[in-house]
């Protein structure tokens, strides 16, 4: 049975003992047991105490047990050397656990992008909480005990024009809610946004518009249908976002971002451009 642990001898395992020093009569009586299974640790040792018909010393039965133990998984017909099936069971155990980590509790992204400056710089590498909005449910958009997602959350998503890549980009309106924009203010149901996170880069800004100052981009306003979000990048004039492609649906986002483990600016050396005061900067 997968996952369970059982003891069988194989020819191998008589090799290895040999190799531990165990005498050539009691590997003789030992084949009497090659390719017996034996659900539990006092069956097998039970077997060997008739098989050998002879005291055991304690390094001895240590020995028998250690070559003896199966593997959770079941590979000892696969890979019958005991040293190469514990590596093999132990890196699948890895990968296992590597995986139910990124899928249910944390899954690190790296930002290649300035969409999020300031909150977020070019070759941070951030964690993301994968259970803030439920439970997923692997291979699904499908959520378990589902949770709101709130204005201001900074979320990873599908690229809603290429769900093979994804964004992150922060929360600014929610199913029901009519946005519009005005030059620099945002306005929910005609009141407002206070964005302190906000940023209008001045070179971008006189370049675009002129030595004016005016910044008068007009948006909106549209009614965002229930279950659908209206994001944007915090670097408002370098980013491509709901403005550009619309709507993202509540239930395809995967994860909040939280926290910046690593940065390195992707325009320096290997030995250089690490960014040390970013490291453990929380997303806000």
């Amino acid at each position: 049975m997968i996952f369970s642990r059982s003891y069988r001898l194989t020819g191998a395992s008589l090799d290895e003992l040999e190799e531990g020093g165990v005498p050539a009569d009691k590997l003789q009586a030992l084949k009497k047991l090659v390719g017996r299974s034996f659900a539990t640790r006092q069956e097998y040792l039970l077997h060997l105490d008739e098989v050998l018909a002879a005291p055991t010393s304690p390094a001895e039965r240590k020995l028998y047990l250690k070559y003896g133990r199966g593997s959770f998984l079941g590979l000892e017909r696969l890979i019958p050397h005991r040293s190469t099936r514990e590596w093999v069971e132990a890196l699948l155990f890895a990968f296992v656990v590597a995986a139910l980590v990124r899928t249910f509790f944390f899954a690190p992204f790296k930002i290649p992008s300035g969409s999020m400056v300031p909150t977020i710089a070019v070759g941070d590498h951030i964690f993301a909480t994968m259970y803030n909005y439920g439970i997923p449910v692997p291979f699904t958009d499908t959520k378990l005990f589902p949770r709101e997602i709130s204005r201001g959350d900074i979320v990873i998503f599908p690229y809603p024009l290429d769900p093979s890549v994804d964004y992150i980009k922060r929360v600014v309106a929610l199913g029901g809610e009519t946005v519009s924009i005005r030059g620099t203010t945002v306005y929910i149901n005609n009141e407002p946004l206070d964005e302190p996170y906000a940023y209008f880069d001045p070179i971008l800004k006189l370049a675009r518009f002129g030595n004016n100052g005016e910044y008068m981009e007009k948006f909106g306003p549209v009614t965002l249908p229930p279950g659908m979000l209206f994001v944007m990048g915090d670097n408002r004039l370098n980013s491509r976002d709901s403005r550009e492609w619309g709507f993202v649906d509540g239930s395809t986002v995967r994860g909040r971002g939280q926290i910046v483990y690593w940065s390195h600016n992707p325009d320096e050396s290997f030995l250089s451009g690490y960014q040390w005061g970013r490291i453990g900067t929380l997303l806000r």
